[in-house]
This record gives structure tokens, C-alpha cells and sequence, in this order.
């Protein structure tokens, strides 16, 4: 049983996705909070009036408050018995449990047989401070994150065509004066829907390009106001940019004072795109020759935007497609300009901090490359280590992950510790690492519920909420926050923090390991001055007073920067961050695959993507804790065209399988006239049976390492019911030994 809880007011953000909405924390009615009514929350969220979400809140962050007293709250150490169950531990005999092993692996197997998976939701004082230990405390290169599937592709197209990542080189407010905006594979409607008042300029305009091969609820935003709500075949994105491009040279439509002055590469990437005309791109992506004229022509009149997300990025291709969309966004003259630009929104809550830090299996604090000779003697001067005694670069996440549980094998990881991440549901084909997982010496768990990852784990330890700690937070425009404590964690609740440090002294680490928040942020900007990521002139004292005068504080933010300045809002309006000040215009190929149309309609398959809903947020873990999401949204529901229904014989409402090589997927239908015939939707909150990533290939765009999400090929069947069992009605009988119970 927890202890009663004293809350009080705290101005905080949000726990959920990047654009980070401002909300007030106050105490709950409830003058002894008990912790244990599944009912009540110790706090009570209110919106705060903030530039990203303009005093509004989605339904997600109403509610965050209740995951606060949600019953299956892990509140003390766990450990699992030979037996399978689990039993409460001390936090000594935990740490020592976990200390032994990582020790026995390391004298084992190596350093490198010890992995940390960390995860976009962490403070950027935990994800600096989980960068360090890994590579301090463990000696491990082995080490990556969970915004290697939102980010890593945009952040690879950004960083080779600008010289630096930062997922919007804007204000989020400056889109309110846009003419037109084109958002291709993103969905903010549902993903952070606050964000879609800064939309409404350009819808008004008629200028709101949505790119998506299903209607989604953005989509639907440009029924009125004259939008234009493009359908190109799943994958095919690549493609449509390319001809785009090749409209915009073709047509006159180009900058070319902005190209000539700005940038370098225009001739190569002239060459690149001539032999996408619009009649061949049509054959490819089904988009119309008119349509695409029209999105050109649209986005050259100025005042225009381009805006990448997942869908984009989520694939094999994803970093050349994020280049082609940075191309186009070049050639037409936006980025750095007074009225326009390119961005890609954040996913994660922390997907921007958490990656300059330190998480990326290739990456220092302050966005530096850990290959840099001069980036590792400055690191290694703030922790007080020899530089060649941090290890080289490790392994991405979908490769990291396929290497658990690996004796003897170069490269074998026998030890994992896992931070804010739910593997089992967020990861590509999870039956794999589900696998790998149990294979394992040791896998640790840290966090405040008891997912689905957590329930293979040997030790769970138990961590802080959002509202029970101190810290910052970069949300997707690059903007600093302060994330504020209104109460305090159960009694055995300790912080990740403090765990690296106990974790540390036990394994004889050398450097310091400070466990409050401030201290380690004030180690964070030594860490990251003079690097990309540059926060040097920051601290929490600094950030509470610019918020107190109303200012912001975007990096770069480096020491010296005058008291009434906010730092960098806008990048690129005088150069880009490459030496001799230029962008880079980036050629970029098209795959055979993608280029044969063919190869997208057949007619025994589907081409699945998988997204998000409105109601739930990544894995699940949190949002289908609490009832009005979950009721919301209980499971998950295939997304089909009526006229592909009614070929394969499925009923609306219906249950299906969906099968391929690598697993199956039971749920029911949902018929909609809004995706493509030869697509299909399913979201990936969903554990167990519903768990679509055990459909998704491990493969991987071999620039950025983001795993294929958006384009698996599946096979649909119906299923009817017998007894309790479920068998395919289909045409391929599957073995009796498959039949679902």
C-alpha cells in the first residue's frame, strides 16, 4: 500500500507526444490522496494558455493525470523466481542481483555482451545520464533507443542536407501564417491534435496538402477550403517527391537566385530527377498528372511549408525519401526563408532531447559524432575519463536487438537494462525479439507499469511518473522545457537517477554520478557546449526565469547568450550548419521495387501500414490503462476498402487473420471508403494477438537503421467461429496445430 500523497501546484507539460502542451497540475480535491482508488488522481489537469497548444489539450493529456493511480502501478522492486512469479525485493538485494550479473557477462563475454535500450520519453537529464553509463560505467557501445523508429531517418536527411537535425528549424507558431502547408505521412489530427490550430491558415487558403494513402482525420481537414488530399500507393512517397521535383525544374518553378546562393548540387540532382515525368510517377504512385502539377504549382506560389512524418520515414528508403521531401522544399526556395520552410514533427515526448544526449548508438552529448576525436576528448573531459576509454559506435535498435541472447558470437548481447521502452509491442518482428529476449542472462526492466516487456523481465525496478519528477524536456520545435514535480513517487519509487548512480558505485565506476536533476542537466551543457545540440548557456535556474519573463529558450543556446534572448527559434535564415554555409542538394535513387507499379497491386496480397489512434499513444503501456481511452478504443480494428472486403468475402466487424511469413494477427474489420483498395490499416497499441508488429519485417533503411513500418506485405483471411476457436475460411487451410484458442 502507498503512503497518502501531498500534491501541489506545478505548471508542467504534458507526458505524451513532442509538441509537449503546456497544462497546470493542482491538487486533487481529495485531501489524503490514498494511491490505490482507480477513480481518483492526486492532481488535477488544467490546459495552460502555451504557443504550441494555444490553451487546448487532447484527450490524452486530459486524462494523464489517472495513470498516476492506476492499480497495476509497479511501486516496488520485483524479482522473478525460478518459477516464473514474480516477488518484492529490496532495492539492495535488486541492485546487487543486477550488479553480479553484469559483471559475470562482462568477464565473460566482453563489455559488449551488456546492452541499455532507452527510450524518447526520458527527461534529458535521464537520457544523458543513460548515454554516460553505458559507456562509463558498463563500457558498452551496446547501446540505442526507441526513437531510432520515429526519428532516425529525418534526422540522417537533416543532418547531411543541413549539417544538423532539429525536427522543426521553426517556431510551431510561425505556421499560422502559412499559405500552404504540405504534411505527407502525417497524421497530426489524431497524433497531437492541438497542434492542428496552426493549420488553419493555410486550410482556410486552400492550401492544405495532405499526402496519405488513407483519409485520415488531417485528410478529412481538406474537404473544405478548396485542400487537396493526395492518395499515392503505400511506399511510393519516394517517388511522387521525385516528380515533384522534376515539375518544379521543369516548369520554371524554381528559386534559382535561392538555389544559385544557398545551396550546392543543383546540376547532379537536375540529372537525378529528369526521368521522373509526371505520366511515369503517375504509373508508379497512381497519382494523377494533374494533381501533381497542382502541388507543385501550389507550393511555388510561396508562403508554403513541407512537413515530413513517419509515414515518410518508415522505411527502407525513409532517409532518401526525407532528402527528396528537403530537396523539394530547396529547390522552391523555403528553407531559411522569412514565410516558409521544412520540418518533420516529432513523435516521443522527448524525441528531440533524447536523441542529442547520448541514447544514439553513434552519438556523444550535444549531437556529436562519438567517431569525432575532438567530440570524445571533450566528453571525456567533463566525466573525467581517458578518451580512448570510451568505446566506438554501437548498433542500432532493430540490429542491437538481434543480437540478444547470442553466446560466443561476436557482437552476442547476455545482458539488457531497458529504459521507458515496451519492446514486445513497439519493436519489428516481435516473435524474434520476444525470442531473443528470453534467451537472455539478464533483462531489467525500468518503469512505473507493468508492460508487456516487463513481464519477461528477471528484475523491475520502479520509477517516477511524469508529475513526480524534475527535469527538462525538448519538444519538436527545439524549444527547452521545464518539466516540474507536483508530488511526490510512492515511498520504494526511486529515480532513474538515482539507480544509475547505486548501479555505478557497485560496479566501481569511475566519474561522478549526481542524482539530482539539476546538477546533472548543469553536467549535460558542459557535455553539449560547442557541439550541434549547444545548450551551454542553460541551466534550470536559467530556464525557470526566461519562462517567469514569458521568454522560450531554443538551441542552440549557447554560454554568453544575452538574458533577453530566446536562444535560436529559427534556424537557417542566414546559412546552413555545413562549413562553407550551403545546403546540400542530395540525389537520390528510386529501388527497382519501388519503381515497378506492379509490384504494389498484387492480387493475392496487401500492402499493410501501421500508425496510431487518437485515443492511445506508442505501445499502449499507459493509454489502455485508463478506461475512457481504452473504452474508446478496446482493440484493434483492420482498416479496409468495402470493395476489397467483399473480394476476400469479409464481413464489417467481421474477424480476420492476417498472415505472412513471419506471423499471424487475429482482430476484427472495419470497412472505410477512405484507404487506398490495395492497402490496409492496422494500429500498433495493441499487445498479444493484436500485436501487429509480429507481421513486420526487422529490415531497415541502411542509412538511418529505421525498421519498414509502413509497407509489409499480408495476406487476409476471414475467420469464423468454432466453439471458442477461430479457424480461416480462406483458400490456404492452416495447420491444426495454428488454431488460435
Amino acid at each position: 500500500m502507498t503512503s497518502p500523497v501531498a500534491a501541489r501546484a506545478a505548471d508542467t507539460h504534458c507526458p505524451y507526444c513532442a509538441l509537449q502542451c503546456a497544462m497546470r497540475l493542482e491538487p486533487s480535491s481529495t485531501d489524503d490522496f490514498d494511491g490505490l482508488s482507480p477513480a481518483a488522481s492526486p492532481v488535477a489537469v488544467s490546459p495552460r494558455e502555451f504557443p504550441t497548444n494555444r490553451g487546448g489539450l487532447c484527450r490524452k493529456g486530459w486524462t494523464s493525470a489517472e495513470l498516476l493511480s492506476r492499480p497495476s502501478r509497479v511501486t516496488r522492486p520485483l524479482v522473478r523466481q525460478p518459477d516464473g512469479t514474480f516477488t518484492e525485493a529490496s532495492w539492495e538485494e535488486s541492485l546487487d542481483l543486477i550488479a553480479a550479473r553484469l559483471r559475470a557477462a562482462r568477464a565473460a563475454f566482453g563489455p559488449d555482451s551488456v546492452a541499455v535500450f532507452g527510450g524518447g520519453g526520458l527527461t534529458n537529464e535521464k537520457a544523458y545520464q543513460l548515454g554516460k553509463f553505458a559507456r562509463v560505467a558498463l563500457g558498452t557501445s551496446r547501446i540505442d533507443y526507441n526513437g531510432r523508429y520515429c526519428m532516425s531517418s529525418a534526422a540522417a536527411a537533416g543532418n547531411r542536407a543541413f549539417g544538423v537535425d532539429r525536427g522543426l528549424p521553426f517556431r510551431v507558431s510561425d505556421l499560422d501564417d502559412a499559405r500552404t502547408i504540405m504534411l505527407i505521412g502525417s497524421n497530426p489530427a489524431d497524433t497531437m491534435p492541438p497542434f492542428v490550430r496552426h493549420l488553419e491558415s493555410a486550410r482556410a487558403a486552400g492550401g492544405l496538402i495532405v499526402v496519405d494513402p488513407r483519409e485520415t482525420s488531417t485528410a478529412k481537414l481538406t474537404h473544405a477550403g478548396g485542400g487537396i488530399h493526395v492518395q499515392p500507393a503505400p511506399g511510393t512517397d519516394l517517388v511522387l517527391l521525385l516528380g515533384l521535383a522534376h515539375i518544379a525544374i521543369a516548369e520554371g518553378l524554381v528559386d534559382r537566385h535561392y538555389v544559385d546562393n544557398r545551396t550546392e548540387g543543383f546540376a547532379a540532382l537536375r540529372r537525378s530527377v529528369s526521368q521522373w515525368w509526371p505520366e511515369r510517377v503517375a504509373s508508379v504512385t497512381g497519382v494523377p498528372v494533374e494533381l501533381q502539377r497542382r502541388v507543385a504549382r501550389r507550393l511555388a506560389e510561396g508562403g508554403a511549408y513541407v512537413i515530413t512524418g513517419r509515414g515518410v520515414e518508415q522505411h527502407v528508403d525513409g532517409t532518401d525519401t526525407a532528402t527528396a521531401a528537403i530537396n523539394l522544399a530547396l529547390l522552391l526556395g523555403l528553407v531559411g526563408s522569412a514565410d516558409g520552410g521544412y520540418g518533420t514533427l516529432t513523435g516521443q515526448g522527448n524525441g528531440q532531447g533524447g536523441r542529442e544526449h547520448g541514447q544514439k548508438a553513434d552519438q556523444l552529448p550535444g549531437y556529436r559524432k562519438i567517431t569525432d576525436p575532438r567530440a570524445r576528448r571533450h566528453v571525456a573531459g567533463v566525466w573525467g575519463v581517458a578518451p580512448d576509454t570510451l568505446p566506438g559506435p554501437g548498433l542500432p535498435a532493430a540490429e542491437l536487438l538481434a543480437a540478444l541472447g547470442r553466446p560466443g558470437e561476436s557482437g552476442g548481447v547476455r545482458c539488457l537494462l531497458v529504459h521507458g521502452s515496451n519492446l514486445l509491442v513497439s519493436s519489428p518482428d516481435v516473435n524474434a525479439v520476444r525470442a531473443g529476449l528470453a534467451d537472455l542472462d539478464l533483462l531489467v526492466v525500468c518503469d512505473f507499469v507493468f508492460n508487456e516487456t516487463a513481464a519477461l523481465a528477471d528484475v523491475v525496478l520502479p520509477v517516477p511518473q511524469w508529475a513526480e519528477e524534475e527535469g527538462t524536456m525538448t519538444n519538436l520545435e527545439g524549444r527547452v522545457l521545464r518539466r516540474r514535480a507536483a508530488l511526490a513517487p510512492p515511498p520504494e519509487v526511486r529515480s532513474e537517477l538515482w539507480i544509475l548512480a547505486e548501479l555505478a558505485r557497485r560496479l566501481d565506476a569511475p566519474s561522478t554520478w549526481p542524482t539530482d536533476p539539476a546538477v546533472v542537466f548543469d553536467e549535460l551543457v558542459r557535455a553539449s557546449a560547442g557541439g550541434i545540440a549547444d545548450y551551454s548557456g542553460l541551466s534550470h535556474e536559467r530556464l525557470d526565469a526566461q519562462l517567469d519573463a514569458g521568454r522560450a529558450a531554443y538551441w542552440p543556446f549557447p554560454a554568453g547568450t544575452a538574458d533577453a534572448s530566446e536562444g535560436t527559434p529559427r534556424l537557417f535564415t542566414d546559412r546552413f550548419a555545413h562549413a562553407d554555409g550551403r545546403a546540400r542538394l542530395v540525389p537520390v535513387r528510386v529501388r527497382g521495387e519501388v519503381a515497378d507499379a506492379a509490384a504494389y497491386r498484387p492480387d493475392d496480397e496487401l500492402t499493410l501500414i501501421t500508425g496510431r489512434l487518437l485515443g492511445h499513444y506508442q505501445s499502449g503501456a499507459q493509454t489502455r490503462l485508463i478506461p475512457e481511452l481504452l473504452e474508446a478504443a478496446p482493440e484493434a480494428l483492420l482498416e479496409i476498402h468495402p470493395a476489397t472486403a467483399a473480394r476476400l468475402g469479409l464481413d464489417d466487424g467481421g474477424r480476420v487473420e492476417l498472415a505472412n511469413e513471419r506471423g499471424r494477427v487475429e482482430c476484427r474489420v472495419a470497412f472505410s471508403a477512405g484507404i487506398r483498395p490495395d492497402t490496409v490499416f492496422l494500429p500498433f497499441h495493441f499487445a498479444g494477438d493484436e500485436s501487429v508488429n509480429r507481421l513486420v519485417a526487422a529490415s531497415v533503411d541502411p542509412i538511418s537503421g529505421m525498421p519498414e513500418f509502413k509497407r509489409t506485405r499480408v495476406r487476409v483471411r476471414a475467420l469464423r467461429a468454432v466453439g471458442e476457436r477461430t479457424v480461416s475460411t480462406g483458400s490456404i487451410r492452416r495447420p491444426a496445430q495454428a488454431v488460435s484458442a
